[in-house]
């Protein structure tokens, strides 16, 4: 959990503008090394979604799940605004507490900054604070919170007199933890009050470390003391003011409950009674399927589902705290700190109850506008994993390219060293839980201290920091709880162990968001750890020569592990790109091919291979002749690595000077300076939707027209090929709300979407067209501005958008706008190819978008965990389209580029050349390695190529035949 410290806050911070507050904050972030720059734009998207606004004028942006790429280390740096910042949604703040977090504990900053939401006096106390202690004092102030669940209840006890039941009560009290013995033998010296109706009362504030409310009810129904009957007990260790919530409780209870139905009633009844539910009171049970439970986000929809109701409502927590708060407080709802999988219980009164009950029940069910999965118990608990019979596996063919998913760069050859997945084979039960508490605190204190070694040894901050992070995850108190409560239960340490592991794992894995879904490799990595110790066992030792390693699934210490002067590789059958074993990969420089599937562990040790980590393909037992090539190339591309960064500002060209124009892909204005730096002869594809997903609302005129220049400036003559907002589908705008879709993909998208708001294309276009205007002083630098179309079909798409276009054109005075400007589409949909002809006559120029084409064209999603390595743009139905793009263009004497991955393709590129594109768009990093391999051919072999891939049958195919030539 993130912490709060004086050195962490800074003081008498000024901004003009939220947007400043927030670059700012993202400026402060950077210089404490917490964050790369690149996280001020999650900030700013972050903020386009909803506000991160709190109350109490304290807001706290935080970045998106895609920009935690950008975290380095989890930290929170608060920044007072004395003057306050007006905020986008209409709210003063003074204080930003600004969050870096490699994964959730924002969450919990959240929850315990909600004790400073309900303090009157905060907002002005934190304007005025003069001291950085000052502050952290008035955020960090910690608030107890009053105990009343099912720990507290003591019912049916066979108590004698009124005393027992009160010492009985406080026994509880002190076994969950609120109250030490100074509180019972406070108790135990004091007579119990009358209250009445059968109901009595003991308490105490002596000994109390949280304020709590015991209950205690008799087993004989006709137990009396003094005369009065004695149906129950409340037993109440009182601390400062901070009981009162479980007094209002009490009165509640005393002024609506006949004490001889409390008597008779189960904990979940008795719990009901104490939230106030009466007879009256309708209830309904739904549960949190959010991954993150009720954070921000859901809780705001919640909150304004609840306020439109008839009927005012209360929600409480089933299992826990019975404490029940209005559904239409949106602090209360978030203090509730729900989790996926936890019941709610809805309350409410009156004929309106039923319908409001199920109005907001459907919406919590329907995920509150986060994407939500259903809560299987079934799978989420999973079984451990051990001993079991391995099904036969088809091992890989011999000297055949095989495609996967490409997780580090780089071009590996050697044998093969297959690990093969460790069975545990353990009894599920012991007899002697005391025996398995110990093994398995040794055990969890033994992988401590293996990962304590591992992070000193280890090469590299990103490799450590991951391994501390492993470190905390085998600390984590819920992962001990929950092993020791099964061992308690009789089950083994190794198999409540295993049992906890997986099913944290299982449930990192239901999250919706990828990246956090990939963590759970990190959970079973610790896992196997603490349960090899149990089992004692240990892994086989690597041969003593160079080798490519094989595994299911690599965990982050086994990369900590790998001696990279004998480890040449990695290969697995499961995992994704963005999984910390690939990025731990990547940061030791090991070339890596991930989700190979299966087969791989079929892979006979000691036998040779060739991987690409560039392309994510490996070749098992290549030919001599293959091998020979491979090898060559590996010398070849550490040359050529170091003479393309010499030569990046070189002219790009063939070997002939056959003139190839390559340019640079951004989604960010602010990377153009960076991109011109690495060689590139302009943008090719400037992705706009940055800064509209920067924005709580479409941005102004002014403000885009400044973001556009500054590339504009930083390109000093070279040309900029901006694409207009491409948004919805898997891009949706928070502020621009689609209608539901069966299939966003082929829905409201792109150029569709921004035809549906012609003034919101019309800023843009208004926008683009003025930033290219000529600067006073410099009219003789040119300032070429291209404006594409995204995700246009036909022509009539294009029509309607140009007579926009033509509109400003003939409107803004031509000083003031650009002069030397074109107008194109992309070719990301296959009718658009393949009506190129109709569309060459009207546009400017075409730019192919081929991971889309691909993507459509093959009816693959790109994405697929399992297909997306079968969509590769060189399959000959998509060269196909190119090259009818590129015909249709070049006969009527327009250009054309290509910006998606296929560019920057060290086997497509010639192909590409071939067919005739006059443009490769690349990322920026990508640059001096393309224009080396311009270098690398002439024009004629080129076009060879193009017609040697036209005439296969399939993408293996084509670059088989490619390598081959």
């Amino acid at each position: 959990m993130l912490t709060l410290g004086p050195n962490d806050i800074l003081l008498g911070r000024q901004a003009d503008s939220w947007q400043a507050a927030l670059d700012d904050a993202a400026r402060v972030l950077a210089d404490a090394g917490l964050v790369e720059p690149g996280y001020r734009d999650g900030l700013h998207a972050r903020e386009a979604q909803s506000s991160t606004y709190l109350g109490n004028a304290i807001a706290i942006p935080h970045g998106t799940p895609e920009s935690r790429q950008h975290v380095i280390h989890t930290g929170v740096r608060v920044l007072q605004f004395p003057e306050g910042v007006d905020w986008h949604d209409g709210q003063r703040v003074y204080v930003l507490v600004t969050i870096a977090a490699q994964n959730d504990e924002h969450l919990d900053i959240l929850r315990a900054l909600t004790h400073v939401l309900d303090r009157d006096g905060v907002a002005k106390a934190l304007a005025a604070a003069s001291s950085a202690d000052e502050v952290a004092r008035l955020l960090s102030k910690s608030i107890p919170t009053p105990k009343l669940d099912s720990d507290t209840l003591c019912l049916q006890f066979p108590a004698q007199s009124v005393q027992e039941l009160a010492l009985a009560a406080a026994a509880r009290l002190r076994q969950s933890g609120c109250v030490d013995n100074r509180f019972i033998a406070d108790i135990a010296e004091k007579p119990p009050v009358w209250l009445g109706n059968g109901f009595w009362l003991a308490s105490s504030a002596s000994g109390v470390d949280q304020p709590a409310l015991g209950v205690a009810t008799p087993v004989d129904p006709h137990l009396t003391e003094n005369g009065h009957a004695l149906h129950g007990l409340f037993c109440l260790a009182a601390q400062g003011n901070y009981h009162r919530p479980l007094l209002e409780q009490l009165q509640a209870v005393l002024e609506n409950t006949d004490s001889q139905t409390l008597q008779e009633a189960s904990a979940s009844q008795v719990l009901a009674q104490l939230a106030g539910e009466t007879a009256n009171t309708h209830t309904l049970r739904v549960r949190v399927l959010n991954p993150h439970g009720l954070h921000a986000r859901p809780a705001k929809q919640l909150v304004q589902v609840a306020r439109a109701q008839a009927a005012p409502v209360n929600v409480r927590l089933e299992e826990g705290s019975p404490t029940s708060v209005s559904a239409a407080s949106l602090t209360k709802v978030i203090g509730l700190g729900a989790r996926r999988g936890q019941w709610l219980v809805l309350s409410a009164e009156g004929s309106e109850a039923p319908q409001a009950l199920a109005e907001i029940a459907s919406a919590i069910e329907s995920g509150l506008g986060e994407k939500v999965t259903p809560f299987d118990s079934g799978r989420e608990r999973l079984a451990p994993q051990h001993t079991h019979q391995e099904p036969a596996i088809e091992p890989l063919a011999a000297d055949t390219p095989h495609t996967a998913i490409a997780a580090s760069p780089g071009l590996a050859i050697g044998p093969v060293f297959v690990i093969r997945p460790q069975h545990f084979d353990y009894p599920e039960h012991a007899d002697n839980p005391d025996r398995e508490l110990t093994r398995l605190h040794n055990a969890v204190q033994e992988g401590i201290a293996q990962l304590e070694a591992l992070v000193r040894n280890a090469a590299g901050g990103e490799v450590a920091d991951i391994l501390s992070m492993h470190e905390e995850m085998l600390d984590d108190p819920e992962l001990h709880r929950a092993a020791e409560d099964a061992i308690r239960e009789g089950r083994s340490a190794e198999a409540a162990w295993w049992d906890a592991i997986e099913t944290a794992a299982h449930a990192q894995e239901m999250l919706a968001d990828r990246l956090l879904a990939e963590r759970a490799a990190d959970l079973r990595d610790v896992g196997r750890r603490v349960l090899s110790i149990l089992c004692d066992i240990q892994l086989p030792e690597p041969p003593d020569h160079p080798y490519i390693l094989v595994m299911d699934d690599i965990g982050p210490s086994d990369v900590a592990r790998l001696d990279t002067s004998r480890v040449r590789g990695l290969l697995t059958e499961r995992g994704g790109a963005t999984a910390h074993s690939a990025i731990l990969a990547r940061a030791l420089g090991i070339p890596a091919v991930v989700g190979a599937g299966k087969a791989v562990m079929a892979l006979t040790n000691a036998s040779m291979m060739i991987l690409d980590g560039e392309r994510g393909r490996v070749i098992p037992s290549p030919s001599e002749e293959r091998l020979r090539r491979a090898e060559q190339n590996l010398l070849d591309l550490r040359e050529r690595e170091a003479d393309a960064w010499e030569r990046r500002f070189e002219t790009a060209q063939t070997r002939d000077g056959h003139r190839v124009e390559v340019a640079a892909n951004l989604g960010n204005t602010a990377h153009a300076e960076d991109a011109v730096g690495r060689g590139a002869e302009g943008v090719g594809l400037l992705r706009t939707e940055f800064l509209f997903m920067a924005h709580s609302s479409a941005p102004d005129l002014a403000t885009q027209t400044t973001e556009y220049r500054q590339a504009i400036d930083a390109l000093n003559g070279r040309p900029l090929v901006a694409r207009t907002l491409d948004v919805g589908g898997d891009k949706p705008l928070p502020y621009w709300p689609v209608p539901q879709e069966d299939n966003p993909f082929l829905g409201l998208r792109g150029i569709r979407l921004a035809l549906t708001e012609p003034e919101v294309l019309e800023t843009q276009l208004r926008a683009l067209l003025m930033a290219a205007a000529p600067v006073v002083g410099s009219e003789d630098t040119p300032r070429p501005l291209r404006i594409m179309l995204p995700m246009v079909k036909d022509v009539a798409e294009f029509r309607a958008a140009k007579a926009i276009f033509d509109r400003l054109l003939a409107e803004i005075p031509v000083s003031e706008r650009a002069s030397d400007v074109q107008l194109g589409v992309m070719i990301e949909i296959p009718s658009s190819a393949l009506l190129a002809p109709t569309l060459a006559a009207e546009v400017d120029f075409f730019s192919v978008g081929t991971n889309d084409l691909t993507q459509y064209t093959l009816a693959i999603d790109r994405g697929h965990p399992e297909l997306s390595a079968q969509a590769d743009g060189l399959h000959p139905a998509v060269l196909r389209l190119i090259q009818m793009t590129v015909d249709a263009a070049h006969a009527q004497g327009k250009w054309v580029g290509v910006c998606g991955e296929l560019a920057s393709d060290t086997a497509a590129i010639p192909v590409l050349v071939g067919l005739g594109v006059d443009e490769l768009s690349v990322s920026a990093r990508q640059i001096p390695l393309v224009k080396a391999r311009l270098r690398e051919f002439d024009l004629t072999e080129a076009q060879a190529s193009a017609q040697l891939a036209l005439s296969q049958a399939t993408s293996d195919d084509v670059r088989d035949a490619l390598e081959a030539r």
